[in-house]
């Protein structure tokens, strides 16, 4: 109990640190990253785990978690709609329910969960309800999805933990669901930011929030 209270404070004053990015170029938050890692690394190989993250924009999130050494593939998706087989117009209407997401494919043995939530929650805004910055519809909303009881547990006690410190200047309103299903989004949307780097969206958009997030989080790069 008192090693979870720990990685929430720590999480807390990483988050309250990476909000001061937009403020200034003071990114000494390596060691706060490094000490999240609050268990033993597992030793078997080739194990991977799955985390479901929504952030706003898929294309910025996978771009953004595929720096992270310990991440074995991320893929983007729709989750947590009614429809079956969304397509990506269809999502866009906010009609069907489904957030933009990605999964997260990822080696515990390099990364832990902790450390997930980390990234998650300081590659984009969680206080803003349904929306990053222009992109604006349900289908954007700051959402995790759990795929076991321990990730729910951890989720919700620091998304609690954030709001009782205040660590950003509005409430976290990230709901924590559990998984249900995953639709991989159509092919021209993986990997989007590497096959389409110059696109203005890319580089007005994807681009400054990558430069950051590598930043923040340059010792937990890969190589």
């Amino acid at each position: 109990m008192l090693q979870a209270l720990k990685t929430s404070l720590m999480l807390s004053l990483l988050a309250i640190q990476f909000s001061a990015c937009a403020q200034n170029e003071n990114y000494s938050h390596s060691k706060t990253f490094k000490d999240m890692n609050t268990k033993e690394p597992v030793t078997t190989e080739h194990k991977t785990d799955t985390a479901t993250f929504g952030a706003g924009c898929f294309w910025c999130t996978e771009a953004q978690f595929q720096q992270l050494n310990g991440v074995v593939k991320v893929e983007s998706g729709y989750s947590g709609g009614h429809t079956v087989n969304p397509t990506y117009h269809e999502v866009c209407t906010g009609t069907t329910g489904h957030a933009e997401v990605c999964n997260v494919y990822y080696d515990p043995a390099k990364i832990s969960f902790d450390e997930l939530l980390a990234a998650f929650w300081t590659c984009h805004d969680p206080t803003t309800l349904n929306r990053q910055g222009n992109d604006a519809g349900t289908q954007y909303r700051s959402i995790i999805f759990y795929h076991n009881e321990e990730q729910k547990t951890k989720s919700e006690a620091y998304k609690t933990q954030l709001n009782k410190e205040h660590a950003f200047s509005g409430d976290v309103v990230t709901a924590i669901e559990p998984f249900t299903k995953f639709y991989k989004a159509e092919d021209y949307h993986q990997d989007y930011y590497n096959e389409n780097g110059s696109q203005p969206y890319c580089t007005f958009v994807i681009q400054p929030k990558l430069e950051k997030f590598r930043k923040v989080f340059k010792d937990k790069l890969k190589k």
